[in-house]
């Protein structure tokens, strides 16, 4: 369950201010995309610049909940990280402090589009009916760096569910924008990855308090088929 993820003084701060541990107790499955965040093979495949080896470990997970969506009725996205160069917009400032300037040119290769390490991952199972789109900031909700929005709202979508890697960093990104924006947000805590486990833990934390939130595979799939269930009897 995705209630032991998070803090005793989260759940008793959550249950006196909403009277619940969760934000959302059912979701339509119609108006829900699946966006899942750079499972790339530069993020998923060993050996690569910018390896997180819990990401390849959530692959099934994120196949499971994909095909859980399609199959509720929802849509589904799959983000790419996308670089041009170092002073690609803000990403100069991160690359001025986060990173040496050797591991800045090699992310930066190894990332741009059509080198192999900016392709979704062997074994992510994307289908043809699925948006797959380019990302050029940590958000793919920021202004100008991706058309994830604007698909969204084609698809008459206001929810969202986000899965991949790192959760920190991008898919936390992501989800507190679309937040921001007015999407129904949850994080899928056992579809999403992070380097170092407390960091994972944290977002998760932080998240569910104002954003949106955590709900685990399984319970975002019951929430699903509990959609198409009541869809069904109307």
């Amino acid at each position: 369950m995705s209630d032991t993820l998070f803090w005793p003084e989260v759940r008793t701060l959550l249950e006196k201010r909403r009277g619940r541990l969760h934000a959302y107790e059912s979701l339509d499955a119609r108006r829900t995309a699946l966006i899942v965040i750079d499972m790339q093979s530069a993020f998923v495949d060993p050996g690569t610049p910018s390896y997180v080896p819990a990401a390849r470990a959530i692959v099934p997970a994120v196949n499971r909940l994909a095909a859980a969506v399609r199959r509720a009725g929802g849509s589904v996205a799959w983000s790419r990280a996308s670089f041009t160069g170092a002073k690609d917009g803000g990403w100069n400032t991160f690359f001025g402090y986060a990173v040496s300037e050797p591991v800045a040119e090699t992310v930066i290769a190894t990332l741009r589009p059509g080198a192999p390490g900016h392709a979704l991952a062997a074994g992510m199972e994307a289908q043809a009916g699925d948006h797959v789109f380019d990302k050029y900031r940590f958000s793919c909700f920021t202004r100008g760096s991706s058309d994830i929005e604007a698909w969204l709202h084609q698809r008459g979508a206001d929810t969202v569910l986000i899965a991949g890697t790192l959760t920190h960093v991008c898919c936390e990104s992501s989800a507190r924008d679309a937040m921001q924006l007015g999407f129904k947000t949850v994080m899928v805590s056992d579809a999403n990855a992070s380097r170092v486990e407390a960091n994972h833990v944290a977002t998760l934390n932080a998240f569910i308090q104002s954003f949106g939130d955590v709900r685990t595979v399984d319970e975002t799939i019951a929430l699903l088929e509990a959609s198409v269930g009541a869809r069904a009897a109307e």
